[in-house]
Order: C-alpha cells, then sequence, then structure tokens
C-alpha cells in the first residue's frame, strides 16, 4: 500500500512560524510532524509515500531527501502556489499513489496521533474507511457519525470528528465532477475541490467505513497547540 501525506496547506493559522517554514515541517518532541508520519508509515510496511506540497515546496526535498533514510521512497506533487484543497490534490496524485482499483492510505501533515496505521484496512469494504476522534474543544460540533455496525453517515447525534487519517479507493473519484459541480475551483486546471462532498455522497451509498480511536491525536493548527504538543512529547522521553 502506497501513502499521501497533505503537505500543501499555506498554513495561515501558525503564521509567523509559517512565514519560512511549511507547517509539516515545523518540530514537535525534538523532530518535523512529517517525520513522525514518515517513521511510522514505514513501520507499517508502506513503502512509496507521495507527499503534495505548494507553499515552500522546495523545503520538502532537501529536508527530507529521497526517504532512503526510512526505508521509504518518496514522490512530491506540486501543487504550484494555490494549493488544490484535499479533494483537488488527491485527485492530483491520483497518477503516483494507485492502479486501477488499489487502495492508498492518506493522511494530514500537520496532525499527531499515537495511531498505529497498521491496523488499517488493506482492502475497505466500500469506498473509504476513516479514523474518527473524540472531538477537540475547536471543533466540538465533529464531522461524522459512526454507526455500531462500522459504517460512516454524514449526520447522527453522536458526531466525531474526522482525524485525518483514512484509506482511499480511487473510485471515490468515479464521479467527481458531478458531485463537486460548479463550486470554486472546478474549473481549474488541475481542479481545486474539497473531498468531504465526496465522502458525503460515498457515505449516502453506504460505501464508507470507519473506527474510532480513543488515543492521542491533536490538529497542530495554532502555535499554541504546537508548544503544547511539543511539551507533551517531550515529557514522554524523559
Amino acid at each position: 500500500m502506497k501513502a499521501l501525506i497533505f503537505a500543501a496547506g499555506l498554513g495561515e493559522r501558525m503564521r509567523p512560524l509559517t512565514d519560512h517554514t511549511p507547517k509539516p515541517l515545523l518540530s514537535a518532541g525534538g523532530k518535523p510532524l512529517i517525520v513522525w508520519h514518515l517513521e511510522k508509515l514505514a513501520a507499517s510496511g508502506v513503502r512509496e509515500v507521495v507527499i503534495n506540497t505548494s507553499w515552500l515546496a522546495e523545503q520538502f526535498p532537501a529536508a527530507l531527501g529521497d526517504g532512503e533514510r526510512w526505508g521509504l521512497r518518496l514522490h512530491f506533487s506540486y501543487e504550484g502556489p494555490t494549493p488544490l484543497e484535499t479533494g483537488g490534490g488527491m485527485w492530483n496524485a491520483l497518477r503516483l499513489l494507485s492502479g486501477a482499483d488499489e487502495p492508498f492510505l492518506a493522511v494530514n501533515g500537520d496532525i499527531w496521533s499515537d495511531y498505529d496505521f497498521g491496523r488499517l484496512p488493506r482492502d475497505p469494504d466500500g469506498d473509504a474507511h476513516l479514523v474518527l476522534v473524540d472531538n477537540p474543544p475547536q471543533h466540538p460540533q465533529g464531522d461524522f457519525a459512526l454507526a455500531g455496525e462500522g459504517g460512516v453517515h454524514g449526520d447522527g447525534a453522536q458526531r466525531l470528528t474526522f482525524s485525518g487519517i483514512g484509506v482511499y479507493r480511487p473510485a471515490l473519484f468515479a464521479h467527481w465532477r458531478e458531485i463537486i459541480g460548479d463550486a470554486p475551483g472546478a474549473d481549474a486546471r488541475p481542479p481545486r475541490f474539497k473531498l468531504a462532498p465526496l465522502l458525503r455522497a460515498a457515505m449516502a451509498q453506504a460505501r464508507v467505513t470507519g473506527e474510532h480511536h480513543r488515543g492521542r491525536w491533536t490538529d497542530v493548527g495554532t502555535p499554541q497547540r504546537l508548544a503544547q504538543l511539543d511539551a507533551e512529547l517531550a515529557s514522554l522521553v524523559r
């Protein structure tokens, strides 16, 4: 299984830290956020990783090289000066990720979690399998509801937050144009659009499964949360 790390965001909420460093290359616990992912992906058996880039894109190959130090082969999918959003970024990277209907793993480059990537299904039922977590203070309304049988729904009384970790099939994009419609960016070359509408469309057809991770997870979206994570990780290695 190959993997995609989303690393193309502008990191606007993290400024001034991201004025000169892309967010996934910011350090916590003594190493860049993206390196935590690369180490865990390698440990789970992944051997090829695609990293999508935009803001300060040249820093990624300079910092990470070709991935050999982790036993990985890295590919960089440059999106241009304007990021393509999650859906457009994944669509643009499909040529590097998969052939036919081979599933691939994807993870946001600006999160940290103790979730074991080796637990993810290599052959998921449906078009996607999502890891959900308890709602953090900054996102109390959650994203999706997890049913008892493992299905994920767009609505429900007990909604959880999408962790940014999942497994996907290219088939999720089979009808992306009809689903996205004339949303801003859909007609750009390459197209720019969000992933959530495609997931919700697949959920409506019972094509998305999921699981609830109750371990550690944080969305490193502000300098304050980065500092908190850094302190927590430092305390773990003392």
